[in-house]
């Protein structure tokens, strides 16, 4: 009996990447992205299959293949999503994107583009944490879900940091080169830490930056104008102004606005300026000191190659960047994205990049689908919860998937030895 497919908007949601993919191919991602949902184990191809291909239809072979040797072009599956999820949730208007790097821990010492690589997560100021792994340096679409609260980071680009290789700064502008090149009539903005600030001056055209700056930067005022007969070049900058944590402790004109970070509304005092960066870039940027009202935090220091913006949008866009770190950590703690056991070749990549995919499609099958409606089940332990999170709409898509073939258990008697399969191994995961 062939293995029960079910024709949902979830499989239409797949059917977009048919296309990237030899007709052979297309049933065994077909079925791997179907399994690595359902699957409730570690996602090794040998955990996904009993869930994909109960019956065994295919060899195992065949799916181990999958990432490794399997004929298909990863950059066009990231064309193909890029393009679904901007025509979807950012129609108009400029994209907001947020950038990062994370580590995808791997086991064996033959892994291809693994290293060691410094684990930001357990790393302190004090105390440096190793880890072997990928490296990878991921691009994500910001979307503000229906329900408000925490925006959505959605992966549409990744690459592998490689030792000897392009350096994360020269991916990070790969990357931000074909999404723009992709989408010639939209301006981008995009997120990152402090790390890529340097990028300012290397950006393409259409792209802004949104980066935290280093409390030491050496900065300058803007270029005088030129006087009328002034002989010689125009200068290139101004005086050198105090650093950014001293021009802080100068500043008596601060200006109280209300800030929206990460769905929630603050109030902070804002100093905003143009300044050279010189070190960095010629091309004038602003910068923008935020202080708590109340004295309690850190001052915070933050650049917008952009101008035109106001501080209080600088601040809330750099604050939504956390949307990307929640991204890292479902992919990797509901995803099992840094599970395949898939060693040589092409192979770690690709199925790094399938697991950070599905976090995008599941979440836009989610949005598609709920409407922000309560798609889980309320718990007297979270009776103030209002957003539903990853693993609210993973449980979502799981038990649509579900459906159909607890159905046909029950409705023929020729495929009872293929879902008592699918039963066993459930109930034997969940034990």
């Amino acid at each position: 009996m062939a293995t029960i497919l079910p024709i949902s908007t979830w499989t239409e949601l797949v059917q977009q990447f048919f296309p990237i993919f030899t007709q052979p191919t297309t049933l065994v991602f077909l079925r791997l992205t179907i399994g690595w949902i359902l699957c409730t184990g570690p996602r090794t191809i040998t955990g996904i299959l009993p869930f994909g291909d109960p019956s065994g239809l295919r060899s195992h072979d065949i799916y181990h293949r999958f990432f490794p040797d399997a004929h298909w072009d990863l950059s066009a599956i990231w064309n193909r999503l890029a393009g679904f999820l901007i025509r979807k949730f950012a129609p108009s208007g400029t994209i907001l994107l947020d950038l990062d790097d994370t580590v995808f821990h791997r086991t064996g010492r033959k892994v291809e583009g693994a290293g060691w690589w410094r684990d930001a997560v357990r790393s302190t100021r004090n105390r440096v944490v190793y880890a072997w792994g990928l490296n990878l340096v991921i691009l994500t679409l910001r979307v503000i879900p229906p329900w408000g609260g925490m925006p959505l980071g959605l992966p549409i680009r990744m690459k592998v940091h490689r030792k000897g290789g392009d350096s994360l700064t020269d991916l990070a502008l790969q990357m931000l080169g074909e999404v723009s090149e992709a989408f010639p009539e939209r301006d981008f903005r995009v997120h990152a830490d402090g790390f890529y600030a340097s990028l300012a001056g290397l950006l393409p055209s259409r792209v802004h930056l949104i980066s935290r700056l280093r409390r030491d930067a050496v900065l300058f005022d803007l270029p005088p104008q030129r006087r009328p007969h002034q002989r010689g070049r125009s200068r290139k900058r101004g005086r050198r102004l105090p650093c950014p944590q001293q021009m802080a402790r100068q500043v008596r004109t601060w200006q109280r606005v209300r800030t929206s970070e990460r769905g929630h509304t603050r109030t902070r005092l804002v100093y905003v300026r143009p300044v050279l960066w010189y070190k960095v870039s010629q091309t004038p940027m602003l910068l923008v000191i935020s202080r708590d009202p109340q004295g309690k935090e850190r001052d915070d220091f933050f650049l917008s190659t952009d101008l035109t913006l106001a501080g209080r949008i600088v601040i809330g866009g750099f604050a939504g960047r956390w949307c990307i770190e929640e991204t890292h950590r479902n992919v990797k703690q509901y995803l099992g994205g840094q599970q395949p056991q898939t060693w040589k070749g092409r192979g770690p990549e690709r199925a790094a990049a399938v697991s950070l995919m599905l976090y995008s499609l599941v979440w836009s099958w989610c949005l598609q689908q709920n409407k922000g409606q309560q798609t889980w089940t309320a718990r007297p332990w979270y009776a103030t919860k209002e957003t539903p999170s990853f693993r609210d709409a993973l449980t979502a898509l799981r038990r649509t998937l579900w459906r159909p073939r607890i159905i046909a258990m029950f409705e023929s008697r020729s495929g009872q030895h293929q879902n008592m399969t699918l039963l066993m191994k459930l109930l034997s995961e969940a034990a």
